[in-house]
Order: C-alpha cells, then sequence, then structure tokens
C-alpha cells in the first residue's frame, strides 16, 4: 500500500471520527423535532394543556353567570383578580385576567412538570444512555432539553391566550379598551398588547424552567425530580407573601410575575418588567450552569 493510500485512510479515519463527535446542526435540529414529538404527543402533557385551556373556560362562564342579571363582576367594589371587572365590558380582558389568574400555579406547576421530568424521566425509562450513545453530547442533549422545555413555556402561555380569547369573543362583546391609566385604545392595539402580555408572561417562566432543568439531573425519579420542583414552586410562592421577607422577596424569580399589567398602562410603565426578565435570565444563568456542572459529571447508569 502507497504513503498516498495510508494518508487517504487515516484522513477518512478522522473526517469520520469528527462527523461522530461533532454532530451537524441538521442532525442537532432532528434531535430537537424528536424532543417536541416526544413531548407533545405523551398524554400528560397533552392533559396539562386541557387544564391551562380549561381555565378560562371556567372563569369565563362564571363571570357570565355573575353577572346575568346585570351586575358588575367582582361586586362592583374593585374587588378579584387584575381585569376581573372590566371583562364584562370587553371579552378581551380576560385574557388578561386568565393568565393572571394561571401564571402564580397552574403554569408554574405545568413547567415544572415538563422540565423536571426532562433528564429524570428518560434515567428511570432506560433511555438516557441510548441518548448519548448517539452523537449527542451531554451539553447538546441538556441544551435540546432545555429549548423543547421553552418551546412548551410558550405553547402553554398561548394556549390559556388563545382559549380566553375565544371564551370572551363567544360570552362577552369586544371593542376599544380602557387601559389602566385611564385612557382608550383600539381592539387591534389591545389585541397586540395580549400578544406582548403573553410573550412577557411565557419569558418570566424561563427561570422555572432552568429550576426544574436542575432538579431532573439530581435523580434518576422523574416524579421525585416533578413532586420537588413543584414543592420548590410552591414553597418560594408563599416566602413571596411574608411581609417579614420584604429585604429578599425581590430576588425570588416570582415576585415581578404581575408586572406584565404594566403593558396596559398609557404609556408602558417598564421598569418592574425589566427587573423581571433580568431575574429570570440570572435564574436560568445560574440553575443552567448548575444542570450543566452536575449532568456532564453524572455517572449515567440508566
Amino acid at each position: 500500500m502507497s504513503r498516498a493510500e495510508v494518508e487517504a485512510g487515516a484522513e477518512a479515519v478522522r473526517v469520520e471520527d469528527t462527523a461522530v463527535r461533532k454532530p451537524s446542526p441538521l442532525w442537532t435540529f432532528g434531535l430537537f423535532r424528536s424532543e417536541l414529538l416526544t413531548t407533545f404527543r405523551r398524554w400528560r402533557t397533552i392533559a396539562l394543556l386541557a387544564v391551562l385551556a380549561a381555565v378560562p373556560i371556567l372563569i369565563g362562564v362564571a363571570i357570565k353567570i355573575e353577572t346575568r342579571d346585570g351586575l358588575t363582576a367582582g361586586g362592583g367594589g374593585g374587588e378579584g383578580p387584575a381585569f376581573i371587572s372590566q371583562i364584562t365590558n370587553n371579552g378581551l380582558f380576560l385574557v388578561f385576567t386568565a393568565l393572571a389568574a394561571t401564571l402564580p400555579f397552574f403554569l408554574p406547576m405545568a413547567i415544572g412538570v415538563i422540565a423536571g421530568d426532562a433528564i429524570a424521566g428518560e434515567a428511570n425509562a432506560g433511555t438516557l444512555r441510548y441518548l448519548l450513545v448517539a452523537p449527542a453530547g451531554r451539553t447538546r442533549l441538556l441544551l435540546t432539553k432545555y429549548a423543547t422545555t421553552m418551546t412548551f413555556c410558550l405553547v402553554a402561555t398561548l394556549v390559556v391566550a388563545l382559549s380566553a380569547l375565544t371564551v370572551g369573543a363567544l360570552l362577552f362583546p369586544l371593542g376599544e379598551l380602557t387601559t389602566i391609566s385611564g385612557t382608550r385604545i383600539s381592539f387591534t392595539e389591545g389585541l397586540g398588547r395580549a400578544l406582548l402580555i403573553a410573550l412577557v408572561v411565557a419569558a418570566s417562566l424561563i427561570g422555572v424552567a432552568a429550576l426544574g432543568l436542575f432538579v431532573s439531573t439530581l435523580t434518576n425519579s422523574g416524579v421525585a425530580a416533578m413532586a420537588t420542583t413543584v414543592g420548590l414552586l410552591i414553597t418560594i410562592q408563599i416566602l413571596d407573601q411574608i411581609p417579614q421577607l420584604h429585604a429578599l422577596q425581590p430576588y425570588f424569580f416570582s415576585h415581578y410575575w404581575l408586572s406584565f399589567a404594566d403593558l396596559m398602562r398609557d404609556p408602558v410603565y417598564w421598569d418592574d418588567m425589566v427587573r423581571n426578565l433580568g431575574l429570570q435570565g440570572l435564574y436560568a444563568a445560574v440553575f443552567g450552569s448548575a444542570a450543566w456542572a452536575r449532568f456532564t459529571a453524572k455517572d449515567i447508569t440508566a
């Protein structure tokens, strides 16, 4: 065999080895697509989305029944969740009310279930080792799991918003909106603000997604990871309501969640929303890094 043939063979081996160790972007997209299909085909995911879609329906029907005799929602005194007293005048406010009602518990719980099961669920099912045998790499697999969880965040938020918009249009009139500041905006502008609010709500959950992913790397039990994540969410929410902890509360990831209501001011008040998004980014960086450090050093036995 000539020297040229030997060098050509060695180069072919190096190319093949590189292809195995460094999967192409197309292969990465295929992995992400596969994760999306697997996640959204699960009955658990479908059930979570169904529950989220049902919340605006229950709120809308309850308000319709309460106001069928011409009374104002909330008893006319302005009580109740944000925007609830204005739903009877404009069904678009049901979108804002539904997001305000689901954000403290239902949406984070759903995200916690999906994120908590991301790695631990694969280990519990015995499929994690098979995923790592493919040319994925632990970092690439972890990023794909996080991207899938964030996609679920967006889909879940849009499901709530679309369900609320549909119910609001069916049960209540639509038209111009009165902002929190007292000014009036067109229905089209209000619809645009509703979409922006949904995007802000989805972005408000990136810290929860990172926390759940980190917890998922600590155990091989999907149920334990999901329960721990949801338990932490509930604990943080309780701590955020204790007055004696006011000095710490601005650092809890849930503290500025309802700041999206400032998008219904004229002009829009951005300060708390910027603090919220910055805090979510910080949580995502800290717990994302912790998840990467744990997962890349973890002994995979399942």
